[in-house]
């Protein structure tokens, strides 16, 4: 078996511990038949706490959810998930997921409990990044539905993500008169210390260091979140004409 596959057979065994196991249960039997697979028998006594294979099948699990949020399931969604996996496995490992994606897609799986399975297994800054990816899905289409807001709204407080943070990634994507103050979890009548003072605590919340355990692709991507509060702060400093 290879190291990828051992990575999604991993979370896998982590998933069975909870709800996510009823979701996934047939999907793990399609692929414990196919040729070269390991049957998985019982999950692993203290399985980290999080892990690659864990934060991948998550998040097959979360963008099902948000997919389904608008009522239309489009082509450029289902590609933004294959080119996410393609960033992390190979191709044949590529097509296990996406079999297990489309499994996925036709549960009507219990959203709280799955996400509160998620919030257990997984650390605030992973947490974070999923918020993240999930709103990179909803805006595949180069449009995010007030539905799928709603969805990614809700998935975020079941993960014990505050509204703050969750503002100010939405401020990434959709984009207003002060999304640079919202990114930077700033009020526009604060002061330019303030300024200063939420740059610093965000730039260290939103580090890439802070999700290296998820594998280098994934703290690449983490690397957006970061940016864009650089690029908030540039453009509040810009206003403000600050050194």
């Amino acid at each position: 078996m290879s190291l990828n596959k051992k990575l999604l057979w991993g979370g896998l065994g982590w998933a069975l511990g909870g709800p996510i196991g009823g979701i996934l249960g047939y999907a793990l039997a399609s692929i414990s038949e196919q040729p070269g697979s390991h049957q998985y028998t019982q999950r692993q006594a203290g399985y980290p706490k999080t892990k690659p294979g864990d934060f991948i099948v998550s998040l097959l699990v979360l963008f099902a959810k948000v997919m389904k949020a608008d009522n239309q399931l489009l082509r450029s969604e289902l590609l933004y998930v294959k080119d996410f996996l393609k960033q992390e496995f190979s191709t044949s490992d590529v097509q296990d997921f996406m079999v297990l994606f489309k499994d996925i897609l036709k549960q009507d799986y219990p959203l709280r409990d799955v996400c509160r399975q998620i919030q257990r297994s997984m650390d605030h800054p992973s947490r974070i990044e999923l918020v993240h990816i999930l709103f990179g899905l909803a805006n595949a289409d180069n449009h995010i539905h007030v539905d799928e807001i709603k969805v990614i709204h809700t998935i975020a407080s079941y993960l014990n993500v505050n509204d703050n943070d969750f503002e100010s990634i939405k401020a990434m994507f959709i984009k207003d008169k002060i999304s640079a103050y919202k990114i930077l979890e700033l009020d526009p009548s604060c002061n330019d210390e303030d300024v200063k003072k939420g740059y610093r605590n965000m730039a260290n919340k939103y580090h890439p260091d802070k999700v290296s355990h998820l594998g280098y692709d994934l703290q690449k991507m983490a690397e957006e979140k970061f940016k864009a509060v650089n690029n908030a702060y540039q453009t509040i400093k810009k206003e403000r004409r600050l050194k």
